[in-house]
């Protein structure tokens, strides 16, 4: 079983729901989330004039090969209503893959860690909170490291959780 770290992100329709669903589709069929950070409203970037984001950082276990667990996230997306489309543009739902252990992976359809993870403070900040002395494989680089280098993109914790996962 490999230690995972997704980064989730909604800003169309019911955000909150959005958030709960995808979770609770992650736990499951080689996937057991452990915990999960509070929730982050987070200003857009780049396209400004769109709905602002919610975002939070899920720790999971999973047994899945990294392609295994890219088909997995991208069906879940797909199940929520996700379309691709090119830019930062409006989703109702974004599953990244941040980690899977400490393995680094290049490959054209996935990047672990994922590429711009450590430029991201709505990634950044729920990820310090979850898991403040992790280390990123290739900068070895704590998320509160990473984070005090960010530039200032306004994320606000919001005070919401979502139901506590992990084993009983």
């Amino acid at each position: 079983m490999k230690t995972v770290y997704f980064s989730l992100g909604t800003n169309l329709g019911d955000r909150w729901a959005a958030l709960v669903k995808a979770v609770s589709l992650l736990d499951g069929s080689g996937i057991q989330v452990l915990r999960v950070s509070s929730v982050y409203e987070t200003e857009p970037q780049g396209l400004k004039s769109q709905p602002w984001f919610l975002n939070l950082v899920v720790e999971a276990r999973t047994s899945l090969f990294p392609r295994q667990l890219l088909a997995r996230v991208q069906r879940i997306e797909r199940e929520l209503g996700r379309r691709r489309k090119n830019g930062n543009r409006p989703r109702i739902i974004d599953i990244d893959i941040l980690l899977y252990g400490d393995a680094v992976i290049r490959t054209q359809e996935l990047g672990i860690p994922h590429q711009r993870m450590a430029k991201r403070r709505f990634v950044m900040q729920p990820l310090a909170e979850l898991a403040p002395g992790l280390r990123h494989p290739m900068l070895r680089l704590t998320p509160h490291t990473l984070l005090a280098r960010l530039s200032r993109q306004v994320v606000k914790k919001t005070g919401w959780r979502l139901p506590p996962h992990g084993p009983d």
